[in-house]
């Protein structure tokens, strides 16, 4: 949980008031200036469903997921965010999601009121924070449309998003699990590890390891995941 401090707003000046931001004219530039750099350890709660959404997030280094538990007790994981993510955005004033760190994360903590005060007074930060919003609602409608795939569909379509976004070549490494995977894609870990079988069987990847994963046939991968 967010231990509130007061270091979340921008550096005193000399005579001890806080000085303006410099304007960057980036959302994550600004995110840098003004917030705060806080660490978690692997499997630590960022925030929890329900909680006020008072924060934006950027992750540096590490990965988060958000998720949300059902009624039926089942885990749903809404999304993973690499390093350069901002996340915490929220169209309410509570968080709809709970957010853990995967692997050991730091993160850049700012108040939102902070970030739609920047916004309404700089037209490119207004411009830049509601292209990453629309970003996020792309992915929320991307997530759906994945969920009423095939299994095969559904991981192979998972295996060339993660390519995308950690700018690999052929070669990702994973920096979640495969109950972790399974809970994204709405699939069991054993359906998950059967698809990943029977795609290396089918030559359209490589398992080196368990969470290091080559694509050897994208052209495979996209023609599954169309």
């Amino acid at each position: 949980m967010l231990a509130h401090t007061t270091n979340l707003n921008s550096p005193l000046g000399r005579n001890g008031r806080i000085a303006p931001p410099v304007a960057t004219h980036t959302l994550a530039g600004s995110l840098e200036m003004m917030g705060a750099a806080m660490s978690y350890a692997r499997n630590a709660e960022i925030y929890g469903e329900n909680e006020p959404a008072d924060y934006l997030y950027k992750v540096v280094s590490g990965t988060v997921r958000t998720s949300k538990i059902l009624n039926d007790g089942r885990r749903q994981i809404g999304e993973f965010y690499l390093p350069g993510d901002i996340f915490g955005l929220e169209v309410g004033s509570e968080h709809a999601f709970s957010a853990e760190a995967i692997t050991d994360v730091k993160v850049i903590v700012i108040k939102r009121r902070a970030v739609e005060a920047l916004a309404a007074r700089d037209n490119e930060i207004a411009r830049q924070l509601w292209a990453t919003t629309g970003r996020e609602l792309q992915r929320v409608q991307d997530h759906i449309l994945l969920l009423i795939k095939t299994a095969q569909e559904r991981v192979a379509g998972f295996l060339l998003e993660m390519a995308d976004r950690i700018k690999t070549s052929n070669e990702v490494e994973l920096p979640m699990s495969r109950q972790d995977i399974a809970d994204y894609l709405g699939l069991t870990i054993e359906t998950v590890s059967r698809t990943l079988t029977s795609l290396e069987n089918a030559a359209a990847i490589a398992l080196p390891s368990s969470r290091r994963i080559v694509l050897r046939n994208r052209t495979a991968l996209r023609q599954l995941n169309a």
